[in-house]
């Protein structure tokens, strides 16, 4: 079987030790990089499964390069920091992150993220129908997991497009935050709301015509959320 591929973003070696070495014994393949444009070249040159990515970072901090993967690539990307204020996390989830990490961190929560986020991934990547979902002018390609808006392509990180099948395996149904998050980020997260209201700002940037008054994921005050079922789907 092919060793599931971390890159670890980190501007003090030290770190970068650490957390490859509690990688590579539970069986992953590590590569490295020490800043914003070496993990950009890392990962046009090598096929990557995840990216562990330092906020406080030379060259490009980690915003900015998570910004730049997001420009060409939907690879997972957990944040890592030093800094445990809410202004980062926040700012972390919308740029694009799937996931944060406050230093200092075990092993074991390290280990416990990173499986959580392989295991969503992993249900993104995975082809397993070749049903076409449409729903106006979005339209979902199950079997590539690719999606369109007007006939171009839209570029979703795995949790983005994880949480928009929940909403279209489930037309004209309300479904709460608690229920959402569990579906998507674990039993651990269904409390986390804030990092449900942030990937579905997300999710309404990237596919509603006006995010601010959304059609396609629409909130339902008290009760949670729902996608529409269009008059011409009845």
């Amino acid at each position: 079987m092919e060793k599931t591929t971390i890159l670890v973003v980190d501007d003090e070696p030290r770190y970068v030790r650490l957390i490859s070495a509690n990688l590579e014994v539970e069986g992953y393949n590590v590569l490295e990089a020490f800043n914003g444009e070496q993990t950009i070249e890392v990962l046009v040159e090598h096929e990557v499964d995840l990216v562990l990515l330092d906020i406080m970072m030379p060259i490009m901090n980690g915003f900015e390069t998570c910004e730049r993967i997001r420009s060409f690539s939907h690879v997972p990307v957990i944040m890592v920091t030093a800094k445990g204020d809410e202004r980062d996390r926040i700012q972390g989830l919308d740029v694009g992150a799937d996931d944060y990490i406050v230093k200092p961190f075990s092993a074991d929560e390290l280990l416990a993220r990173v499986r959580a986020v392989l295991r969503r991934s992993k249900f993104s990547r995975d082809a397993s129908s070749p049903v076409i979902f449409e729903h106006g002018d979005l339209r979902i390609d199950f079997a590539r997991a690719e999606v369109y808006r007007n006939g171009g392509k839209v570029l979703l990180s795995a949790t983005e497009y994880r949480l928009l099948l929940q909403f279209a395996h489930n037309v004209g149904r309300v479904l709460t935050s608690e229920e959402l998050l569990t579906a998507v980020w674990g039993e651990g997260y269904k409390n986390d709301k804030e990092i449900l209201w942030v990937t579905i700002s997300r999710l309404r940037s990237k596919l509603e015509s006006d995010p601010g008054n959304p059609s396609r994921i629409v909130t339902r005050t008290g009760l949670g959320y729902t996608m529409p079922i269009l008059s011409t789907e009845e």
